[in-house]
C-alpha cells in the first residue's frame, strides 16, 4: 500500500495515476470484503457442472469479463457525468454525498438476499433466474442471459465507502477534469479495480477443481464451495449492513 501510495505521488502521468489508484482502491482495507466476495463468486462460475479443464477456462473468463465490464459501465458513465458537471463550472459535491450514502445501504442487504438465494433458490418455484453460467448438457456452459457476474460489477463499484469515495471522488475526478483525455481515466481506473479479483479468482478457481478431481468427489466438492461462497455473501452483506445501520 505504501509503495502504491509512494507511486502515485510520484507519478506524472494521469493514465498511470489513474491505474495506480484503481489498483490503491481494490485493496484497500475498505473495499476488501466485497473483492474477496468478488472472487469467491467468480472462482464458482467454473465449478458448476461437469466441466473440464478448457470449459473451465471459457467460463472464468465470461465471468470475470462480465464483471469487468460491469465495473467499467459503472466507473466510466457516473466518471463522465460527473466530468461533464466540474467543466461547466458547477458542484458535484451533493450528487456524490447521494450515490456514496445509497451504495452503502444497498450493498448490505443485496449481498445477503443473494447468498440466501444460492442457498435455498432451488427450493423455491421461482422464474429460472442464473447468477452464474448455467451448465449445458455436455458441460460447456451457456453464457446467454448470464447477468450475474455483470451486475455484481456495477453493485460493487457503486458501493462507495470512505476509501473507496476518497480515491475516486476526491483524487480520479477531479484529475479526470482537468485533464485533456479525462474521459479515459475512469475506465483505466476500473479496470484496475477488477484487475486483482481477476488474477486471485482465476488461481483459485483452478485451484479448487484440481482439489476437487483429486479427492475423486468433484460434484460434492462444487456443492460445498457453492455453499461457502453463499455464506461469504451472507457474511459480508451482515458486515456492511451492521456497520451502516449501527
Amino acid at each position: 500500500m505504501d509503495f502504491l501510495n509512494q507511486l502515485i505521488d510520484n507519478s506524472q502521468v494521469p493514465v498511470i495515476t489513474a491505474f495506480l489508484l484503481g489498483l490503491l482502491t481494490a485493496l484497500s482495507p475498505c473495499p476488501l470484503a466485497t473483492n474477496v466476495t468478488a472472487v469467491g463468486y467468480i472462482a464458482r462460475s467454473c465449478m458448476e457442472g461437469n466441466v473440464n479443464k478448457s470449459n473451465a477456462q471459457r467460463r472464468i473468463l465470461w465471468s470475470g469479463i462480465l464483471y469487468t465490464l460491469g465495473r467499467t459501465l459503472a466507473y466510466t458513465l457516473l466518471g463522465a457525468l460527473l466530468i461533464y458537471i466540474i467543466r461547466q463550472g458547477a458542484d458535484t459535491f451533493g450528487l456524490q454525498q447521494v450515490i456514496s450514502e445509497w451504495g452503502e445501504l444497498i450493498l448490505g442487504p443485496a449481498l445477503v438476499i443473494i447468498g440466501l438465494f444460492m442457498l435455498f433458490g432451488d427450493r423455491l418455484h421461482l422464474p429460472k433466474l442464473s447468477l452464474t453460467p448455467s451448465p449445458s448438457p455436455k458441460g460447456e456452459g451457456s453464457y446467454k442471459g448470464n447477468m450475474g457476474s455483470l451486475l455484481l460489477g456495477i453493485l460493487f463499484a457503486m458501493a462507495f465507502c470512505p476509501t473507496s469515495g476518497l480515491l475516486y471522488f476526491g483524487m480520479l475526478i477531479p484529475m479526470s477534469a482537468e485533464a485533456t483525455a479525462g474521459y479515459l481515466l475512469p475506465l483505466v481506473f476500473a479496470i484496475a479495480t477488477a484487475l486483482p479479483v481477476l488474477v486471485v479468482a482465476w488461481v483459485l478457481a483452478y485451484s479448487m477443481q484440481s482439489l476437487g478431481k483429486v479427492m475423486g468427489k468433484i460434484s460434492i466438492f462444487q456443492r460445498w464451495f457453492n455453499r461457502v461462497v453463499a455464506i461469504l455473501f451472507i457474511g459480508v452483506g451482515i458486515y456492511y449492513s451492521i456497520t451502516m445501520f449501527t
